[in-house]
């Protein structure tokens, strides 16, 4: 019998817990996903590996993990009873990203849920070095969420760039799992490109056909790709801003450091503007091998039969293969 498709939610033991842990039931009921809940005790374990007195040091550790999985054995009494199936796991490790990513490199989730570790002085989400570390290195595609509810149906943006033929791949794979997200739970997906250069201008052009090509391919109306002149980092937040969307789905860091600092400085600017959660995707996360069938233009599942928006949810990260494998 084949593997069952997962979620993984990390709790932080905090007042998070409460909307990360509802989304995470809510896209694994829409999806038909088991739903698997996770804490990883960091601060525990940074102690216990300090501790000058080793003495009963196994025994500790024991202990760390027991008092998470109560915590979360807690919580999942409050996960909606729809969603198939929901398990716990703990551990007592540090840092903290590494010991989830070797949570990931186990359970190969087909998505990550995390809310964001740190607050801003305006008592707003913040992302914390652990995100920061998570958004790199993670093997599977990565949700970092915030503290404010989804609308029934949610709003989704795809932020991409169609500027230079090397990101077409990750483009599109942006685009395939948020369109995923919105086919699974009924909502609204737009596209979304900032173009540096004057509209006039030949590659410009060649550009916006690219982005309406990308928007046919996903079955999208070209009135729900956007071009905004200008840079990403001061256009993307503004216009988000004003869309107020539920997830903004982009480029995941990577290991490339000229990735790192343009994704970098973009998602910075974004989560101090918005309080939108942020799906980090990276090339390599949707291999799709099965297709979503195409309809007309619509913008939700509801005009979809069963079978289709079965066929839809199987192919959510790239056809039931586990992310993470090659």
């Amino acid at each position: 019998m084949g593997k069952t498709s997962s979620i993984l939610a990390v709790a932080q033991h905090g007042v998070s817990d409460t909307v990360l842990l509802a989304k995470a039931a809510a896209l694994a009921r829409s999806f038909g996903f088991g739903l698997e809940l996770f804490l990883c005790d960091a601060e525990g374990a940074y102690a216990l590996k300090h501790d000058y007195q080793p003495t009963g040091r196994d025994k500790a550790l024991s202990e760390c993990v027991a008092r998470a999985k109560e915590y979360l054995t807690s919580q999942r009494r409050l996960i909606d009873p729809a969603v198939s199936s929901v398990a716990i796991d703990a551990a007592c490790e540090s840092p903290l990203y590494e010991g989830i990513v070797r949570k990931v490199q186990r359970s190969h989730p087909e998505l990550v849920m995390k809310a964001a570790g740190g607050i801003d002085r305006r008592g707003h989400s913040a992302f914390d070095e652990n995100d920061w570390q998570l958004m790199r290195t993670c093997p599977a595609t990565l949700a970092l969420v915030q503290h404010r509810h989804w609308r029934k149906r949610l709003r989704i943006a795809a932020a991409i760039d169609v500027s230079d033929e090397e990101t077409e791949g990750l483009a599109s794979a942006i685009i395939r799992i948020a369109r995923r997200l919105a086919l699974a739970t009924g909502g609204e997906l737009e596209l979304v490109y900032a173009e540096r250069m004057p509209a006039d201008n030949s590659e410009s052009r060649a550009r916006a056909s690219r982005l309406r090509t990308l928007a046919r391919q996903a079955d999208l109306d070209e009135r729900h790709a956007h071009i905004l002149p200008g840079t990403p980092e001061q256009e993307l937040a503004a216009f988000a801003a004003g869309r107020d969307y539920d997830v903004l789905a982009l480029g995941a860091l990577t290991h490339r450091q000229s990735a790192v600092r343009l994704v970098g400085t973009l998602t910075s600017t974004l989560v101090e503007a918005l309080d939108s959660d942020f799906l980090l995707i990276k090339p390599d996360a949707a291999v799709a091998t099965e297709r979503v069938p195409r309809r007309s233009h619509t913008n939700s599942t509801e005009a979809l039969p069963p079978a289709a928006r079965n066929a839809a949810v199987r192919a959510w990260m790239g056809g039931g293969r586990p992310v993470g494998s090659r």
